[in-house]
């Protein structure tokens, strides 16, 4: 049984399927290993091999397709972590923007294999969906100035 009907699937740029899948658990401590696979690809196809992995992070499967460098992510996908404070905002953005990720701005960074990700404090949303209008906007103009998303300094 399949338990989520659609399933996100990233195709990284390794062939070793099981140390993005690591890499990915050592930051979602909650997530599991569900499974990984050893292919190679026949001749007809070009040969060469690769690997598959399904992981499990923070109630979100994912799938993981190692086959080399083919595809690179873009912005145009991403993934939003809604965290509970600014502590569990700190650690997300640290554990995705060190060893090779970058931080880019309003809450935005990338993993170390260059997929995108939107760090937020689930609170921001109550700031920018204010019915306070002086509220909305400063927490609108004061994301512009951040990478991280630092609370304290929107309200």
């Amino acid at each position: 049984m399949i338990p989520q009907k659609i399933t996100p699937s990233i195709w990284v740029e390794t062939t070793d399927a099981k140390e993005v899948a690591d890499y990915y658990l050592s930051i979602f401590k909650d997530g599991k290993l569900k499974q990984h696979h050893k292919y190679t690809n026949p001749p007809e196809a070009g040969g060469g091999n690769f690997e598959t992995a399904t992981i499990e992070i923070a109630g979100l499967e994912l799938s993981i397709l190692a086959a080399g460098p083919f595809q690179k992510f873009n912005e145009s996908v991403s993934l939003v972590i809604n965290t509970k404070d600014q502590a569990e905002t700190d650690y997300y953005w640290n554990a995705l923007t060190k060893n090779g990720g970058q931080e880019s701005s309003c809450g935005w960074c990338k993993d170390k294999y260059g997929l995108s990700w939107q760090v937020v404090p689930v609170k921001y949303f109550d700031l920018i969906n204010n019915d306070d209008p002086n509220v909305r906007d400063k927490a609108i103009r004061n994301t512009l100035k951040q990478k991280k998303l630092i609370l304290s300094e929107l309200i």
